[in-house]
Formats: C-alpha cells, sequence, structure tokens
C-alpha cells in the first residue's frame, strides 16, 4: 500500500524595506517570526527597496542598505535553501504586475489608506504618486505568488485588506486567478512600541534616539536605552492596563526569554523598575548577540551575498513568470514573443 501523498504547504510571503538597519520591533515582531515558519510554509522572503523610493533616497545609501537588510535577513535566521530570498528590483513583474492591479484598485480605496496620509505629513516637500499607489505594489508583491498567507503586524492590516478587495475584484472581473490571502498573526511581540512614548509604535524614524532599539546596537548603547526608557510612577512590575511603558518592556522580555506576563511579575516581585528595565536590557542584548556575530560575518563576504540575492531573484523570476502570463491572458494583452 503506498503513503499517502502530504499535502502541500501553504505559501507565505513578506517583506521588509532596506531603510536602515532592523529596529528590535522589526526583528520581533516580523523577521524572527519568518525564521520559525520556515520549516511550515512554502516561504518567500524579500528587500522592498522598491517601496523605499517614495521617500527620497541617496542612491549610493540605499545600495548600502539594501546589501546590510539582506544580510540583517540572513543573520536572523533565514536560509536561502529553505526560503526563497531576494531583492524586490531584482524581480521586474513585481512593478509589471503592479501598473495592472492599479487598473482595478479604486481611487477612494487608495485615499483612505492611513499610512498616505501619515507619510504625507511626514513628507510634506516630496507628496508623490508613488506613495499613493504603493499599497497596490504592496498586493502585488503578494499576488505575484499566490501567497495564502502574509505575517503582518495589526498597522499592516489595512494593507492586507486591500490586497485581498483587489484580489477579489480581479477574480470577479476576469475570472479566479489570484489567491486571496489571509493575514498571519504573531502571538507575542506583534507589536513593540517606543521606549520613550509607550503610546506609540517603535520606529526607526523617531527622533529621539533612545526611544529605538536597533538590532546592531552594541551592548551598553542597548542597556542605557533600556535604563532610560519610560515607565510610571508605580514600582510594581505586572501588566496591566494605564502601565503602557511597563507593559511594552515586559513584552519585550518576554518574547526574548519566553516568560509568560505571570512568570516575568514573580520574578521581580518587590524589586523595583531599576533592576527590571537592567534586566530587560541584559537579556536583549544576550538575545541579539549571536545575530550581530553572524551579520558581521556575512556583511564581510559579498560575494555570496550577491549569489544569493541572484538565485532567489531566479527562483523568484520563474514563480511570477507564470502567473504574470496568466493575467496577461486575462486581460486581454497579446502574449510576449
Amino acid at each position: 500500500m503506498s503513503e499517502p501523498t502530504a499535502a502541500p504547504k501553504k505559501r507565505i510571503f513578506s517583506a521588509i524595506q532596506p531603510t536602515g538597519v532592523f529596529t528590535l520591533g522589526n526583528y520581533i515582531g516580523a523577521i524572527r517570526n519568518w525564521h520559525k515558519l520556515q520549516d511550515d510554509f512554502d516561504s518567500i522572503y524579500c528587500i522592498a527597496d522598491l517601496h523605499a523610493i517614495t521617500v527620497l533616497q541617496e542612491p549610493a545609501e540605499l545600495r548600502k542598505n539594501t546589501m546590510r537588510a539582506f544580510a540583517l535577513m540572513l543573520a536572523c535566521g533565514i536560509d536561502p535553501k529553505r526560503s526563497i530570498t531576494f531583492v524586490q528590483s531584482q524581480n521586474p513583474h513585481h512593478a509589471e504586475l503592479s501598473w495592472v492591479l492599479s487598473c482595478s484598485t479604486m481611487f477612494g480605496e487608495l485615499s483612505r489608506m492611513t499610512q498616505f496620509k501619515d507619510k504625507s505629513a511626514r513628507h510634506a516637500d516630496n507628496i508623490n504618486a508613488g506613495l499613493f499607489t504603493y499599497p497596490v505594489l504592496m498586493a502585488a508583491d503578494i499576488l505575484a505568488y499566490n501567497a495564502d498567507l502574509v505575517p503582518i503586524g495589526a498597522d499592516q492590516k489595512q494593507h492586507l485588506e486591500l490586497a485581498r478587495n483587489i484580489a477579489q475584484r480581479f477574480n470577479q472581473r476576469y475570472g479566479e486567478t489570484f489567491t486571496v490571502p489571509d493575514g498571519y498573526f504573531p502571538e507575542q511581540g506583534a507589536r513593540l512600541m517606543s521606549l520613550q512614548d509607550p503610546t506609540k509604535k517603535m520606529s526607526k524614524s523617531d527622533e529621539n534616539a533612545n526611544a529605538c532599539v536597533y538590532i546592531l546596537d552594541d551592548k551598553d548603547t542597548i542597556l542605557r536605552k533600556f535604563k532610560r526608557a519610560v515607565t510610571d510612577s508605580d514600582t510594581e512590575v505586572c501588566y496591566k492596563e494605564g502601565k503602557d511603558g511597563i507593559n511594552n518592556l515586559m513584552t519585550i522580555y518576554g518574547a526574548v526569554t519566553g516568560k509568560t506576563m505571570d512568570e516575568i511579575t514573580a520574578e521581580f516581585a518587590g524589586q523595583g523598575y531599576g533592576p527590571f528595565k537592567e534586566a530587560v536590557g541584559e537579556a536583549v542584548a544576550d538575545h541579539l548577540a549571536p545575530v550581530q556575530a553572524e551579520y558581521a560575518r556575512l556583511i564581510a563576504d559579498k560575494a555570496y551575498l550577491t549569489q544569493c540575492m541572484t538565485e532567489g531573484a531566479g527562483q523568484a523570476f520563474r514563480i511570477t513568470r507564470k502567473a504574470l502570463q496568466k493575467v496577461y491572458r486575462r486581460v486581454g494583452f497579446i502574449d510576449r514573443l
């Protein structure tokens, strides 16, 4: 009797922009989870350099940041032998599909996108068309691979919903073409907050240098930032409403140690905030040390990184070529020679 055929793995897609070094929030909320998903899913991950140019970039710096981001992605545990890893601009199908999908996206949908409003306010001197339409490119990134799942944080739900709407609209108009993707929501650490204003998301664009921890920060810098983290006038380490700063630190500590909120509360009972903040800093520094060591090794080997990029882009191109050919036939384009 023959063995039953294993069900095909679901496909998961995610991307991150190469705008400087990844933050602790990027790592815990996204990239670390990518590493965990590689065995269970058909995984595709990319560095979204096309998205990066909605904000003015210095070309040489963008190239440098793209290489650094790719090295960091691998250093965080993404294995090019187990996942497809590539740089977005090296697969032209993303941009080509984006144009077709833009013709199935309503102006009103894009005008309601929260991040467009936020970025327009922050970059009032450069409110370009790409800033307005980049959610369509995000949809193309996902739909080009017929991804089943997209790991997202709470602030990205609106983008995923737009991608779903675009896919459904296209399918209704032209026949079943795209997989309608669902979100994949990490259980812990999906949204880390600023160390200086814990009501806001941790962001590399924060003007306060102490608000954000980067995964390449040295140990002394990490300890200093957590020592200066905003808390409250209480002294009890516990997770409850109104203690945004402590809640954030407990979330971070739990994410890097695997401990529950109750275990953290018990561990620091009667110790106050000082020892707790020091312990969080130590735990984060220890957790990031192997990532930093692997990054240092990888960034020194440009030939290997280039090889991984090239091979990954080729794998991505072969997948999306089939998807784009199908889309072009559906909308009525003449087959390419």
